[in-house]
């Protein structure tokens, strides 16, 4: 069957670029690694480019850009593994950068927020390369990487490297995709399990994920985990913060979430914070993943990046 189709050229081409080094540190042992980062943007038809020489889209104009932190419990999750879901934001005009940051395993906290803010400066220091403007750059993360996002979003002075020093970390709009942004409660929830749930999937403090991201001395835990959740950071420096939570959650409980709301609006900040609670939705469950919620978090960056 021969057919004669018109498809239009609404949609633009995405390209993706993989494997970019943004930063090299050591892990626990002293052994230096190099974290990578991918890029996802419009920016015309590379193939076109390579086979013909031309190209039918180039899209040069500097963009806004967002920065994915994925989750995985602090433990290491391939930089790659969710870059399908945050398509939709490519297709909105953003450039999308997603990066790998230390594991508990490779590195205790703070090490993980310097790798966060370290890819920040990066996309700076990179934005003529990677067609970004460096007055507009996000932030967006799920679980552990929602709390890292939200840590950035504080744009405090702390948690800065050599690295890329000469360029700004702080970002200007930050979506909190189910983080535990208090690991004090998440501590306590943890062991309020521990104590009376036997068949509780951890025994110690130091298996849980909160405990194996600060290492260290367990009776310092508490007060060292105050210095890296964001309830107790809080100033107005904080760029606009999107919350997003399940109200089934059973893994970060929703409560977090609701309760850093509630301390955003105390503070006075009300009018650039969002909370969206997900009815029936658990720790990462497709609600989150759903066309109508990828509009909700497009006009939230939208608003503020565009």
């Amino acid at each position: 069957m021969r057919q004669e189709l018109n498809a239009g050229k609404m949609r633009k081409s995405i390209n993706f670029i993989d494997n970019i080094v943004y930063s090299r540190q050591p892990d626990l042992e002293g052994n230096m690694m190099e974290l990578k980062m991918s890029v996802m943007l419009q920016n015309g038809n590379s193939e076109m480019r390579l086979a013909a020489g031309v190209d039918d889209e180039e899209d040069k104009e500097p963009k806004p850009a967002i920065l994915w932190v994925p989750g995985g419990g602090y433990r290491g999750t391939d930089k790659n593994l969710m870059v399908p879901e945050m398509m939709f934001l490519a297709d909105a005009g953003y450039v999308v950068a997603s990066m790998y940051y230390r594991s508990s395993a490779e590195g205790h906290f703070p090490d993980q927020i310097i790798d966060v803010k370290t890819a920040i400066r990066f996309l700076r220091a990179h934005a003529e390369e990677y067609e970004i403007d460096p007055e507009r750059i996000g932030v967006i993360g799920r679980s552990a990487g929602g709390h890292l996002s939200a840590l950035a979003a504080m744009n405090e002075d702390l948690y800065d490297s050599e690295e890329w020093k000469e360029y700004s970390s702080d970002v200007q709009a930050c979506c909190d995709m189910f983080g535990p942004v208090d690991l004090v409660k998440l501590m306590e929830f943890d062991a309020y399990m521990m104590e009376h749930d036997p068949n509780y999937r951890w025994k110690t403090v130091e298996d849980t994920h909160a405990g194996a991201l600060m290492g260290g001395e367990v009776s310092t835990m508490i007060d060292r985990a105050r210095l890296a959740s964001p309830p107790y950071l809080l100033t107005d420096r904080m760029a606009p913060m999107m919350i997003l939570h399940g109200d089934c959650d059973k893994l970060v409980p929703v409560e977090i979430s609701e309760e850093f709301y509630k301390k955003i609006v105390e503070a006075g900040m009300e009018d650039r914070t969002e909370l969206c609670i997900l009815k029936g939705a658990g720790h990462g469950t497709r609600e989150f993943f759903q066309p109508l919620l990828k509009d909700v978090i497009v006009r939230f960056f939208d608003k503020y990046l565009k």
